[in-house]
């Protein structure tokens, strides 16, 4: 009798499925980390408006009002809305508080802008990781009431 060498279809077919199950398992961990990455940006996004709004209220005693979920400070008059993505300036003597407002990671999303007064406002991004618990940190922070609380929904106000 011949000594034949190889692997049974059985063998193969066994590890195929194991390779296949750790690919699908390394897939999913790859997803999550780029939804918590594109998250971080989204934290960083909000402080960084929130000291650019600082520095607006600085000015003018007041921040801006919100014009359809928008910073409305832009112009030379500081009443036109503010895109996502471009220059955040105002005044007479146009005074730049930042040179990008920096825009949602995602294309189909936004941060979203709302005057509460003269000296409060509220700027929220949707987070894409449900378990992020700095979401219901963040909100009891800006003055939501514990239990009230939206996942996914990332707040920053003023301090």
């Amino acid at each position: 009798m011949k000594d034949v060498r190889g692997f049974t279809l059985i063998e193969l077919l066994v590890v195929i499925t194991i390779i296949g199950t750790l690919a699908g398992l390394l897939f999913s961990n790859f997803s999550g980390a780029r939804e918590r990455v594109r998250d971080a940006k989204r934290k960083s996004d909000l402080t960084q408006i929130k000291s650019a709004l600082r520095l607006y209220y600085n000015d003018y005693q007041k921040y801006p009002p919100e014009n359809n979920s928008k910073i409305s400070g832009c112009g030379l008059d500081g009443t036109s809305s503010c895109s996502w993505g471009s220059a955040f300036y105002g005044g007479g003597v146009p005074t730049i508080y930042m040179n990008q407002l920096p825009a949602d990671p995602l294309s189909s999303q936004s941060y979203v802008y709302t005057r509460i007064n003269d000296d409060s406002y509220k700027l929220t991004a949707t987070l894409e990781n449900a378990s992020d618990d700095s979401a219901a940190k963040s909100q009891i922070a800006c003055g939501v009431q514990q239990g009230l609380t939206v996942v996914k929904t990332y707040m920053v106000c003023p301090d």
